[in-house]
């Protein structure tokens, strides 16, 4: 039986080409997400054997995303496609279970050995990304701890991404206040009082693209 697979990315046409890629080597591709939130509803709802995600997309980024959807079913394993290179996203993703992650520039190569390296359980970088990686180990850098929550994450992002305080509450399934809430607890644990400063942290930090 061909391995199940879901695709997440925000964009169509990447969308399209990863899935001809994957069925080209004799993957069922079973379900396409637009964005991070659908990606958890489908992955939850098809069970997928391996979850390929964006890291960034709306609404709910790739590793937020691969967070909720191993922790709904860890027999989903997670894919990780990124544009760069990142030390604190990739200790993030390896510290939450992810053990692939891939250069979308070098996915046509990658890809499949990734999905293939994954269902054994082992980990899977893309080779400049291991190399980014050593050399951040021999030169001694640590990536700094994410000092926020998972949901004050999701929260920083929809705020970075220009939402109000309401259209948070709607998309997270949260109530005005508490959506209010969530977004001084942010400010108060980054030291940031301004929008424009959570927005300038979430880009640095690749919670979002500019």
């Amino acid at each position: 039986m061909p391995l199940r697979i879901l695709v997440a990315d925000d964009h169509a046409i990447v969308r399209q080409g990863f899935r001809a890629l994957l069925e080209r080597a004799a993957f069922d591709v079973v379900g396409e997400a637009v964005d991070g939130q659908e990606a958890v509803r489908l992955a939850c709802e098809l069970r997928p054997d391996i979850a390929v995600l964006d890291l960034s997309m709306p609404l709910l980024n790739g590793l937020e995303a691969g967070r909720e959807i191993q922790r709904a079913n860890n027999n989903t394993h997670v894919v990780l496609l990124t544009m760069h290179a990142e030390a604190h996203m990739m200790s993030a993703a390896l510290r939450c279970g992810i053990r692939a992650y891939v250069l979308k520039s070098q996915a046509a190569e990658d890809l499949v050995l990734a999905i293939r390296a994954v269902v054994r359980h082992q980990i899977y970088l893309s080779p400049s990304i291991s190399q980014f990686v050593v050399d951040a180990y021999v030169n001694g850098e640590t990536a700094d701890a994410d000092p926020l929550a998972p949901r004050e994450r999701q929260v920083l992002q929809l705020v970075a991404e220009g939402k109000t305080s309401k259209e948070i509450a709607v998309a997270l399934g949260l109530s005005t206040n508490t959506a209010e809430s969530y977004r001084a607890q942010v400010m108060g644990k980054l030291d940031i009082h301004n929008t424009a400063g959570l927005v300038r942290y979430a880009i640095r930090h690749g919670i979002v693209q500019p």
